[in-house]
């Protein structure tokens, strides 16, 4: 329950930021570009909406990470996309865009995991917490 309210907090904290700056800052959070994630809850049928960092780009695919910080939990949001997993993505505070969200197979996981945790070593470090393969979902343009 406490890590609910500190990352709901957190991203309070990050779109105020945005807002006061009129989006001059905020849109890069621990050498990442951050995005504003949108998916249809699962359980309401509501959007719900969370800022995330990306800590890797390749083409028009944007990947994140379900980490939660390492909790043995994944995050609300990861549990949403797997429902629906067509969702809407404001990155780096471009105008918003429809993607398909999708988990990176175990094959693209192994290929990307080492060039994520090599640059953002925060996530090495969640996946040392949680018995729970952290997963890597990849944003693709909707078609």
């Amino acid at each position: 329950m406490a890590a609910d309210v500190n990352f709901k907090v957190m991203n309070a904290i990050h779109r105020v930021a945005l807002k006061l700056t009129g989006g001059r800052a905020g849109w890069r959070l621990l050498g990442m570009p951050a995005l504003e994630l949108t998916t249809i809850g699962r359980k309401s049928g509501q959007p719900r909406t969370v800022m995330l960092t990306s800590p890797l780009q390749e083409g028009s695919t944007v990947a994140v990470v379900a980490s939660r910080g390492g909790d043995d939990k994944p995050p609300a949001w990861y549990l949403n996309l797997l429902a629906n997993p067509d969702v809407q993505v404001v990155y780096q505070g471009g105008p918003k865009q429809p993607m398909k969200a999708r988990v990176a197979d175990a094959a693209e996981r192994q290929r990307l995991w080492p060039l994520i945790t090599t640059d953002h070593k925060n996530y090495a470090g969640y996946q040392t917490k949680t018995d729970r393969e952290i997963p890597v979902v990849l944003l693709e343009p909707a078609k």
